[in-house]
């Protein structure tokens, strides 16, 4: 029976079980803690407990610092979009529809998506990786000992910057990556001017598109720093232990805002 004991938990069937099952637990553990982070930085917000000197510094990390990164990468989305659809929407006789299609994409989601994953790429990964040091560096304990709430230090600046900042930041993001992408349809394609392409901008593009948007990218840049945040508080074990971290603060923030965003667009288009 020891023997077949044995053999059970060598063999790759139960390899890949336990693997699973630890993956599982490591998940619900994740989203448990930040689920409770949530809460706790709730708390202190609606008491207005708010630390507005570590609210303006992080709100200027967050948009400020981002931005130059943020726009290269939508405008970049942008010049490609416009580069593959104008000519062919020409081919087609549809060339007074060029800006609709551009502007539709980037407002409901190019320009909220990729400005999302450019944050997580600066920001997020700076946050995670600034709350792992300090950690595993014990000032977070310290903190603790000076009666300190570390989520009213750390997490609400961080989290309500992120709220507040991202509509801004995807407004001007997807502003710029329209009007690039215009000028690269102009190139692009014969026969399409800019009157033609401003004026087709608005044909459908509504007022409900830019709210659902901002509202958007208001979840975005909240999950982003929570989650970001979370992760690197929850670090151990040294240098590793802050790698492993952001490494896993930036595929949660990527996941999470696929949902969110999949979650957006069952409730608002489907």
């Amino acid at each position: 029976m020891a023997n077949i004991t044995v053999y059970l938990k060598e063999s790759l069937t139960y390899q890949i079980a336990l693997t699973m099952v630890k993956q599982l637990r490591e998940f619900f553990e994740t989203f448990g803690n930040i689920s409770y982070r949530f809460l706790e930085v709730l708390k202190y917000l609606l008491t207005f407990q708010i630390s507005w000197k570590q609210l303006i510094e992080q709100s200027s990390r967050f948009a400020v610092d981002s931005l130059p990164i943020t726009l290269s990468i939508v405008s970049m989305t942008a010049i490609i979009l416009a580069m593959q659809v104008a000519p062919e929407m020409v081919k087609q006789g549809g060339k007074d529809y060029i800006g609709l299609l551009v502007s539709l994409t980037m407002v409901r989601e190019i320009g909220v998506i990729m400005s999302g994953f450019a944050i997580i790429s600066m920001i997020g990964s700076s946050q995670a990786s600034e709350l792992a040091t300090m950690r595993v560096t014990d000032q977070i304990d310290a903190m603790k000992v000076l009666k300190v709430s570390p989520f009213k230090y750390l997490f609400l600046p961080r989290v309500l910057a992120g709220f507040i900042m991202m509509p801004f930041v995807v407004i001007i993001s997807s502003s710029f990556g329209i009007l690039t992408a215009g000028l690269t349809a102009m190139m692009a394609a014969k026969d399409v001017t800019w009157l033609c392409y401003i004026t087709s901008v608005w044909q459908g593009l509504y007022i409900r598109d830019i709210n659902i948007m901002l509202l958007k990218a208001a979840c975005f840049g909240g999950c982003i720093s929570l989650i970001s945040s979370s992760c690197g508080y929850d670090a151990q074990g040294g240098a590793k232990g802050v790698g492993i971290a952001t490494t896993k603060a930036v595929v949660w923030s990527f996941v999470a805002i696929v949902v969110v965003d999949c979650i957006f667009a069952i409730a608002f288009y489907f």
